[in-house]
């Protein structure tokens, strides 16, 4: 198979991550009620930390729910993708690094990487959506951090998220046509 056919084939077969998206509104959901408590900023920062940890539970219901192949065993890209995933993590170093430093722009970091993450999976899934959005999100993240209460930019990133998701399902009812529904 073609580099381009797997890609596609990976983007339906994975319907271009939407499991993991849908997971992170109700991820930054999540985190957005941590925030409104009366908490410690490091008590708050912790408790955003253990929200993440549902990810990969969630997304393997959505995926369930939405007949995606959660482990895409039968495209070779699949490992890729779960390589950028991955590369995520180190990225999240420099976020433990704002907890003990600067734990009140915490959120605000976090949200970045998380962004900046999505941007490999825009040649993976041939997505404007995610090249957009992993441009789109760490600026936005930037400007809300500096200028908004935490809690502010938890209820930009879950309506980001939201808006994330919509485009995600039109782009796969585009990529699937009239013979398949996203």
């Amino acid at each position: 198979m073609e580099l381009d056919e797997l890609r596609k084939d990976c983007a339906r077969g994975q319907k271009k991550g939407l499991h993991f998206i849908l997971s992170s509104v109700l991820i930054w959901g999540l985190i957005l009620a941590v925030q409104l408590t009366n908490l410690t900023i490091e008590q708050k920062n912790l408790f955003t930390f253990c929200c993440s940890a549902i990810l990969f539970p969630v997304s393997w219901g959505f995926s369930k729910l939405l007949h995606i192949d959660f482990e895409g065993k039968g495209n070779p890209l699949s490992k890729l993708g779960l390589l950028f995933s991955l590369n995520q993590l180190l990225y999240i170093l420099i976020v433990m690094w704002v907890y003990a430093a600067v734990p009140e722009k915490m959120v605000m970091v976090y949200a970045m990487v998380f962004g900046a993450h999505l941007m490999p999976f825009s040649w993976l899934y041939q997505s404007r959506s995610y090249l957009v959005l992993s441009i789109v999100i760490p600026v936005v993240s930037l400007v809300a951090g500096l200028l908004l209460p935490p809690f502010a930019l938890c209820v930009i990133m879950v309506v980001v998220e939201a808006v994330f998701s919509l485009c995600l399902h039109l782009e796969c009812k585009a990529l699937y046509g009239n013979n398949e529904s996203a």
